[in-house]
C-alpha cells in the first residue's frame, strides 16, 4: 500500500481510506490502517499509554467530524461515526440530516479538549467509571467505557463482544497494557452480559 501524502490533512486521508473500504472500519482498525500508511497526523506510538491513546482517539474523531461537516456542506456524503463502525454513506437529506446539537461533535471539534487533557484527567475519567460501577448506574458506565453509549446502531451481545475483544487486544498487559484498565474492561463485560443476553 502507498504512503499517504504528508501534504494532505487528516480528513483527506480518512476520505481515501473510507472510499477504499465501503463496509467501514472500527476505530482501532482505522488507526492501524493510518499507521500502516505512515500518516504523520496521528502519533505513531504504542496505544498502551493512556495519554497517547486518548490523543490518538481525539485526533481521529476531530478529523472525522471535520470530514462529516465538509461532506455534508457539499452534499457529497455522510460519515457514520461510531467506535465500532466508521463508514462513508451517501448524502441524504431529511430524516438522516445532520444533527445541529451534537455534544460529541462539539467536544471533538474543540481543540482545547485535546490541549487541556493530561494524564491525570484520563485517570480521573477511569476513576469516574469505577465510581459509577459501584453505584446504580453500572450499565451506563460499562457502555461508556466500551464507547457504545452513543452508538447509532442497535446493540446486541455480538457487537458488545466484538468491542470487548478489541479493547482486550489493545489493553492486555502482555502487550504493554494496563492491568487496571483490563480489569475495568472485564468488569464492564460482565455487567453488559447481564443486560444483553
Amino acid at each position: 500500500m502507498d504512503d499517504l501524502s504528508p501534504a494532505m490533512d487528516l480528513p483527506e486521508h480518512l476520505l481515501i481510506l473510507l472510499r477504499e473500504q465501503p463496509q467501514g472500519f472500527s476505530e482501532y482498525q482505522l488507526i492501524q490502517r493510518l499507521k500502516q500508511r505512515h500518516c504523520t497526523h496521528i502519533p505513531n506510538l504504542p496505544l498502551t499509554d493512556k495519554l497517547v491513546l486518548f490523543r490518538t482517539h481525539f485526533l481521529l474523531f476531530n478529523a472525522l467530524y471535520q470530514l462529516r461537516d465538509q461532506l455534508w456542506a457539499e452534499a457529497r456524503g455522510h460519515v457514520h461515526i461510531s467506535p465500532l463502525n466508521i463508514r462513508l454513506q451517501p448524502y441524504a437529506s431529511g430524516p438522516d440530516a445532520l444533527i445541529e446539537e451534537d455534544p460529541l461533535r462539539a467536544y471533538y471539534l474543540d481543540l482545547r479538549n485535546l490541549r487541556d487533557t493530561d494524564e491525570a484527567d484520563v485517570e480521573r475519567l477511569l476513576a469516574s467509571f469505577w465510581t459509577r460501577m459501584q453505584g446504580s448506574d453500572d450499565k451506563r458506565a460499562a457502555l461508556e467505557l466500551f464507547e457504545l453509549d452513543r452508538s447509532n446502531q442497535p446493540l446486541d451481545l455480538q457487537i458488545i463482544k466484538q468491542r470487548y475483544r478489541q479493547l482486550v487486544s489493545l489493553h492486555h498487559p502482555d502487550r504493554g497494557g494496563s492491568t487496571q484498565r483490563l480489569q475495568s474492561i472485564n468488569l464492564a463485560m460482565e455487567i453488559l452480559q447481564r443486560y444483553y443476553r
